[in-house]
């Protein structure tokens, strides 16, 4: 490393958010950056620590100190060239990633690791402005054809690398962008969509096709996945949420989350919304049922649409602060987690399980019954719950239900492609990345269950290998 001792004189330095005043008032991104300078000092606190645990903690295998040397030297398309031989999109995974590497950092022992995920931001972003980014257009084409179905990060990640291979591939979407979860389910707060279409635009010119608004297995007459391409990548994601069937479930007011983020960054995207399906929290007691990242990007989109009052439950106790014994480095912390939305104003809640929803005359919710809960360790490790004898109204005039995904929505995809779901309820595999169907493989949240981002384009990596090592023998 160019400055070993760097971190024992630069303190870490963050950029920020944007004021909340201004960033609650549009959908604009909140984090802000920091200039090439103070990047590349951030960069000089990458040491010399001997066993990189962030490379080790990366899903992707991101070579931290090799780029962070680089970017410290101020030699920034090489920065950029060691990230893109082990991750497609960084300038995704910049922004929205949790940032596995950092909790692995040797810094982080003292609670102030590198700013890798800023700096990956900063790299991708300075490649992208300076012409480091061009199609890569391929020399020659192999003559075989994949079908990759979902354009999420796991499916753009699949397209890309079968692309850069020779092959030619086409994605299908069912939605009307391209994107996935990426387009649909992350706010703009958090991703500007035109990171996207500079993303998508580059992959189209290299050879990629994109048919969007069709859904395969309904669209798509049966049969043509399997009789007009050489290999089938299922990249459909983890889309059917976790519903809370208790009392009061029908009454009027009670949305997955997906439903109300995906109806926001489409209106977001120019297009209008009937005023009888508009889910809107303006004026509102929102409740989100559920603490996770997407509970929070629903606060976020609550609090920008002028919401009263929002509330975020969750059924597990609160987390600690810093550091929790349970967790030690390298591994991922299960410390408490404060988002910018959470910053924007949101009263947040632990141990309350929901009992049943309350409602009006009307058939519309007004609140929901919670019951304060207690968890106990048995010496084997194992966390039990037991309800108490006190029960509480949340008032709600709207509830956001955000507990995690529990399978694919496939509507008639798997059965045409004849193959199934595995005791969790995601698409079943019978070797790597291969299902019990011949040329047909599988990718992403599809295949391990609802994860994040970068987990889902380490998964399209590896089913990228492996559907060229098949096309190889056929």
């Amino acid at each position: 490393m160019g400055n070993p001792k760097a971190f024992l004189s630069i303190p870490r330095k963050e950029a920020g958010y944007r004021p909340i005043h201004e960033r609650i008032t549009d959908y604009g991104e909140v984090e802000q950056t920091l200039n090439s300078e103070d990047r590349i000092l951030q960069a000089s606190r990458c040491m010399d620590c001997g066993v990189p645990f962030c490379h080790w903690n990366c899903p992707v295998g991101n070579i931290m100190p090799e780029w962070q040397d680089a970017l410290y030297r101020g030699k920034w398309q090489t920065a950029y060239k060691i990230l893109a031989e082990t991750i497609n999109f960084p300038e995704f995974t910049g922004r929205v990633c949790p940032a596995l590497c950092e909790k692995g950092c040797v810094l982080k022992i003292d609670e102030k690791p590198v700013t890798i995920r800023e700096n990956e931001a900063a790299v991708a972003e300075k490649a992208f402005n300076e012409g480091y980014i061009v199609p890569r257009i391929p020399v020659k084409r192999t003559g075989k054809k994949v079908a990759v179905i979902g354009s999420g990060p796991a499916g753009l990640t699949v397209a890309d690398m079968l692309n850069q291979k020779g092959h030619s591939v086409t994605v299908f979407e069912k939605d009307e962008f391209p994107g996935g979860l990426l387009r649909l389910g992350i706010p703009d707060f958090k991703l500007n969509k035109n990171v996207i279409d500079r993303r998508i635009n580059i992959l189209v010119a290299e050879g990629v096709k994109f048919e969007n608004g069709i859904t395969a297995g309904v669209n798509l007459e049966t049969g043509r996945l399997l009789d007009e391409y050489d290999a089938v990548c299922i990249a459909i994601g983890a889309g059917k949420p976790r519903d809370l069937p208790i009392e009061g479930r029908n009454l009027k007011g009670i949305h997955f989350a997906l439903e109300f983020l995906q109806q926001q960054n489409r209106i977001n995207a120019g297009q209008t919304v009937e005023q009888e399906e508009l889910v809107s929290a303006k004026g509102k007691h929102v409740l989100v049922i559920g603490g996770g990242d997407t509970g929070s990007d629903c606060v976020g989109t609550s609090i920008r649409q002028k919401a009263a009052h929002v509330t975020q439950i969750e059924i597990l106790s609160k987390p600690p602060v810093d550091y929790n014994e349970d967790t030690p480095w390298p591994v991922f912390p299960n410390v408490l987690r404060t988002s910018s939305s959470h910053l924007e104003g949101c009263e947040r809640r632990w141990n309350l399980a929901s009992k049943r929803f309350i409602g009006n005359g009307e058939g519309k919710v007004t609140g929901v019954e919670v019951v304060h809960v207690k968890w106990t360790k048995s010496p084997d490790g194992k966390m039990t719950m037991r309800e108490t004898d006190t029960t509480e109204i949340i008032k709600a005039d709207i509830v956001l239900l955000s507990m995690g995904f529990v399978h694919p929505v496939h509507e008639g995809l798997l059965d045409e492609l004849q193959t199934g779901y595995d005791g969790r309820g995601n698409v079943a595999v019978v070797e790597p990345y291969g299902t019990s169907v011949n040329k047909v493989f599988v990718a992403g949240d599809a295949l391990t269950g609802a994860s994040l981002v970068v987990r889902a384009i380490a998964s399209g990596r590896k089913a990228a290998e492996a559907i060229d090592r098949f096309l190889c023998r056929v």
